[in-house]
């Protein structure tokens, strides 16, 4: 006797494909909504090769939310502390993931402080919300293996798997090859001074997901508060939040190549460069 499964393929016709379909309940929480109904899973084409769906995942979500909590920090302009944020995820995160979706998800603004440099002086950071934070860092996540891979071999800053001491090292690998000058660039306010136009136009190069590019322009025009007033940000991108440190180094990229196109030896940490020469002109 024929199984099952041999009458439906005989039943089939010649030519057609047989379709799997994978049959999941959605987990409530930051998996999306509760429901008591399974639902159908048919992604298109276009919604597997999606990166806000990527983003959107729910193992690249909680790992994003593991991060967050590691990091601890001060809450945002909302007060939502990073012990609240699990339970303010399981009221808020099925409106705010739909939103996410259609494009129409509004951050808010950074909480603006100040705090003092070891060289004199004080740092500006802006503190995006618990939220804000768990967004940002999954969408890192995503964006991190397009664009790291093709970032010059000398910077070292703010990149998985590398670190100060690494940029030490390779400084002293260029002093054992006999260069002997050296250039100490600092990129003075250069997180406040960045161009949101060519920042956007830079990451466009590689992400083409129309969404994704509206929700990064939505981080950078988010502004700032600072004793109470909200300040529209036009240019910069304030350090404090995930997403920060890797649109600078996007926006660098240019200016690395451009010194590796001209031949010099240099390390850089994020907006601190030093190039090198065997001897001076």
């Amino acid at each position: 006797m024929r199984s099952h499964d041999e009458r439906r393929q005989q039943n089939t016709p010649q030519g057609a494909s047989t379709r799997r379909v994978v049959v999941k309940p959605r987990e409530a929480g930051i998996g999306g909504p509760s429901s008591s109904l399974a639902q159908v899973q048919t992604p298109s084409c276009e919604e597997r090769d999606s990166l806000l769906e990527k983003m959107l995942e729910r193992e690249n979500l909680l790992q994003a939310l593991r991060r967050v909590e590691a990091n601890k920090g001060a809450p945002g302009v909302d007060g939502v502390t990073v012990a609240q944020l699990r339970s303010y995820i399981q009221t808020h995160w099925a409106d705010m993931r739909q939103q996410l979706l259609a494009g129409t998800y509004k951050p808010q603004p950074v909480r603006w402080v100040e705090i003092p440099k070891p060289g004199g002086g004080v740092r500006g950071l802006g503190i995006p919300t618990v939220i804000d934070r768990l967004i940002q860092q999954a969408l890192l996540q995503v964006l991190n293996p397009i664009f790291d891979p093709e970032f010059s071999e000398n910077r070292f800053g703010f990149r998985p798997g590398r670190s100060a001491h690494d940029a030490v090292r390779r400084a002293q690998q260029y002093i054992q090859l006999g260069y002997r000058w050296a250039v100490d660039l600092d990129l003075a306010k250069f997180f406040d001074r960045v161009n949101h136009d060519k920042l956007m136009a830079r990451v466009a190069r590689k992400v083409k997901d129309k969404r994704v590019l509206k929700l990064i322009r939505a981080y950078l025009n988010a502004g700032i508060m600072a004793d109470g007033v909200v300040i529209r940000n036009e240019e910069g991108t304030p350090q404090g939040g995930p997403l920060s440190p890797l649109l600078a180094n996007i926006m660098l990229d240019d200016f690395d190549k451009e010194l590796e196109k001209r031949g010099h030896r240099f390390v850089r940490y994020a907006d601190d460069c030093a190039p090198r020469r065997r001897r001076a002109r």
